[in-house]
């Protein structure tokens, strides 16, 4: 008999419980790092016919593919990180999705019961002096439980797996004797998979709606992805002939699916457009849906939102005085908001906003060397195919993509702006490719490439469908930036000793294209040549630290002469301008 194999006596192990109990769920794909206390996961995902597991090469990479995978929509994401140094990895990956509200489950590897406290290897009981795993990874989830008896895990499983699909990531933290501890068969249905869900009464939001007298606009936010209602948002802006803005991490939320964003007004906050701003500060009315408006995503607003009725409908209040319903699930309660506003319900005093143009923007012109970030959005732009999904990274560059790459009608767009962490792009990448089986490009920088970019391997390893362009400026480019505007450019701790990442990358793994690109004309045959490939391949942009992207916080702090532009210039200004 198999190590993970349940045997005629009808006994099983605690890891073959959890593998088991997952697939039953729905879920394919297990990421992590393998260790000698998370080993027997691996040994059950083995000889599971529908489950495979998926060797990363670091533990934040590997959480990022969870968090990845479950935000392509393909279902609740899984990471496995062993003891000590490997479990601490996970910490920053499991706050971006906490921050997010990202469902995670992380399975997470201890030492035997028997040695706690005693001065084991990776101790992290939290007995006699050793560090508290409950108590750190407390902090990074909406539940996290340790398992010390084999018994446990039949209701422990189910509760970890409500938490996280309620929103968030759960942690089970698994001593490897209780892993290997051996289970009377159990049931393995889907019991713990549906939390109980507030579906919340709009009629308080659709009674102001009907005696509206002006324009409404909409802002949607990541809720509106993570429940899937792009469609119900379509339905509302119909009746109420609003505009939609949305926020800078849900900019394939507006309009119905394959509409992509047809019906969007652009992007709110530090990386947005202006007419955004513009439209909601001529409304009677903005409507929040699952939009809580962090700093990133409301910059440029607060005035705005201060001198009209702000409504919410979303899992949680957002940072903005408003009214607001609770509701779990858009994709429910909206049909009940926009059936409460037809027939007799209907608005009489909406105005249908004026047609804007899209407006950018606009940094100041850069003509040294490198190719230029709007030119090279736009050949992108102009190149990727409908139903290619897109991944961001952090700084310059994201900021570059988020304000000029329109979202494909067919795809994703997804950008981690929870704890905004250098490096997820590459393993969430690969986790929306594993998760959606197709075309997806990652956009990054090269510093976020030096963090976790070797995660190129992973997809080498399985032959995936992701094609990493890479904006290489030799610098953590916004550092350089900050350094400029705020310290009177006297120095750079942030500038690289250059490198060529497409010969480097090319010539570890021969036979992936990957090519280097220093002018515009060279971009589209390099971009057009990487997504015909079977598998992986990359495309590295050269370009310039010294180019200020769509960041208007950084506009801001270029104009003085202004006064009522914010003396302290950080991305968590309250009042920067949203148009330069």
């Amino acid at each position: 008999m198999n190590a993970g194999t349940v045997g005629v006596s009808g006994h099983s192990r605690v890891v073959d419980h959890i593998v088991e109990y997952l697939a039953t769920g729905g879920v394919r794909h297990l990421f992590g790092v393998d260790g000698a206390n998370i080993e027997d996961v691996y040994d059950a995902a083995h000889f599971h016919p529908d489950i495979t597991a998926v060797l990363a090469k670091h533990e934040f990479s590997a959480a990022a593919m969870a968090d990845g995978y479950s935000r392509s929509g393909a279902g609740l994401g899984v990471v496995m990180a062993t003891s000590g140094g490997g479990s601490l990895n996970l910490v920053p990956g499991l706050g971006e999705s906490l921050a997010s509200r990202v469902p995670v489950l992380a399975l997470v590897g201890q030492p035997p019961l028997a040695l706690d406290g005693r001065g084991s290897f990776q101790d992290t009981s939290g007995r006699n002096g050793s560090l508290d795993a409950v108590a750190l990874f407390s902090a990074v989830s909406v539940f996290c439980e340790r398992v010390v008896d084999p018994a446990d895990i039949l209701s422990a499983l189910p509760r970890a797996v409500r938490a996280a699909v309620s929103g968030g990531p759960a942690v089970l933290l698994l001593p490897k004797d209780i892993q290997q501890a051996v289970l009377t068969a159990a049931g393995h249905g889907r019991n713990g998979w549906t939390p109980a869900r507030q579906i919340g009464d709009p009629l308080p939001i659709a009674r102001v709606l009907r005696n509206v007298s002006g324009q409404v606009t909409i802002v949607a936010g990541d809720q509106v992805i993570r429940d899937d209602a792009r469609a119900e948002v379509e339905q509302l802006r119909a009746v109420l002939r609003a505009g939609v803005a949305v926020t800078p991490d849900a900019k394939d939320a507006a309009g119905t699916s394959g509409m992509g964003s047809s019906s969007s007004v652009g992007v709110t906050g530090v990386m947005g457009h202006p007419d955004s701003a513009e439209m909601i500060a001529d409304s009677a009315v903005c409507l929040l849906v699952g939009a809580r408006l962090p700093v990133t995503a409301r910059a440029g607003l607060d005035d705005a939102l201060a001198g009209i009725r702000v409504l919410s409908i979303g899992s949680a209040p957002p940072y903005v005085p408003c009214t607001h319903i609770r509701s779990d699930d858009l994709r429910a309660s909206l049909p009940l908001l926009t059936r409460g506003l037809i027939g007799h319900g209907r608005p009489h005093g909406l105005r249908v906003p004026a047609t804007m143009p899209r407006k950018e923007l606009a940094p100041p012109v850069f003509d040294g060397p490198g190719v230029r970030y709007r030119d090279a959005m736009k050949t992108l732009d102009r190149l990727l195919p409908d139903d290619v999904d897109i991944v961001v990274d952090a700084g310059n560059t994201g900021a570059a993509a988020v304000h000029y790459l329109p979202v494909r009608r067919r795809g994703r767009f997804i950008v981690a702006l929870g704890m905004g962490g250098m490096g997820y792009s590459f393993g969430a990448g690969l986790g929306v490719a594993f998760g959606r089986g197709r075309r997806t490009v990652v956009i990054a920088g090269d510093g976020s490439f030096f963090m976790q970019g070797l995660e190129v391997h992973t997809a080498v390893q399985h032959r995936l469908p992701v094609t990493f362009v890479l904006f290489n400026n030799n610098a953590h480019a916004m550092c350089v930036t900050r350094e400029q505007l705020y310290y009177d450019d006297a120095y750079s701790y942030n500038r690289f000793r250059p490198s060529h990442l497409g010969a480097g990358l090319s010539a570890m793994f021969p036979g992936m294209p990957s090519v280097d690109v220093s002018g515009i004309d060279d971009l589209a045959a390099a971009v057009g040549s990487a997504l015909d490939s079977d598998g992986p391949s990359v495309v590295s942009v050269e370009c310039s630290a010294d180019e200020i992207p769509p960041f208007a916080p950084f506009l801001a702090a270029r104009k003085p002469d202004v006064t009522s532009l914010p003396t302290i210039h950080e991305e968590d200004s309250l009042d920067v301008p949203a148009s330069a």
